[in-house]
Formats: C-alpha cells, sequence, structure tokens
C-alpha cells in the first residue's frame, strides 16, 4: 500500500511539473541538449520581439510555411537543421542584431512592409 502512495505522488508532481508553462520566459531551454539561451534584451525589445513572433506565427515554434521555420519564420537555412527552440531564439536575436540592430527597428520595418 505505501508503494501506491508513492507511485501515485511521483506521477501527480510529475504531471504537474510537466505542464509548467516555461516558454513564456526569456529563457528557453533546449531538451535535447540542455542548453539555455537567455536573451538579454530591453523590455521595449523583448515587447517588440514577442510582437513579431506572433504576427509571424502566432508564437508557435512549430510553424512551418514553405522554407520558413519556426516562431520568428526564419529561413530553413539559418537554422542549419536545428529547430530547438533555443536556437531559433538564438538565430532570430543574431539576425535581427545584424540586420536592423534591435527588435524595436525590426518591428517598425514589419509594420511598414509586412515582413522583416
Amino acid at each position: 500500500m505505501k508503494l501506491k502512495k508513492i507511485i501515485i505522488a511521483l506521477m501527480t508532481a510529475l504531471t504537474f511539473y510537466g505542464t509548467m508553462d516555461v516558454a513564456a520566459t526569456a529563457e528557453i531551454a533546449d531538451a535535447k541538449t540542455t542548453k539555455v539561451y537567455k536573451s538579454h534584451l530591453s523590455k521595449a525589445n523583448q515587447k517588440a520581439k514577442n510582437w513579431i513572433a506572433y504576427h509571424e506565427s502566432r508564437g508557435s515554434y512549430h510553424a512551418k510555411n514553405g522554407r520558413y521555420i519556426g516562431r520568428y519564420q526564419l529561413s530553413a537555412s539559418y537554422l542549419h537543421g536545428n529547430y530547438s527552440k533555443s536556437n531559433q531564439e538564438k538565430v532570430a536575436d543574431h539576425y535581427v542584431s545584424q540586420r536592423y540592430g534591435s527588435w524595436v527597428n525590426a518591428k517598425k520595418h514589419w509594420k511598414a512592409y509586412g515582413w522583416y
């Protein structure tokens, strides 16, 4: 009887742990490699980044549109076959930094042209 209670408690704890929403934070853990990518963005840039993610994919890391993949609809060639959440975040930050200088500027471009 004691073993049954332990198993039930363990299963309950694992179920609760599995339903926690980790993606709401700026830290994204990649379950396959256990690497964590943390973006160091200002509140304005994080807000613009979230706005773009919503308008590109409704925030889904699994969205696909032809050769565009994930939350930020990046070209598959940018992701080099690694579609993990962590890599999508890192590559998107790098892309925006190089092309626009900031997510705020990328959002301005998106609003003007419908893409970034």
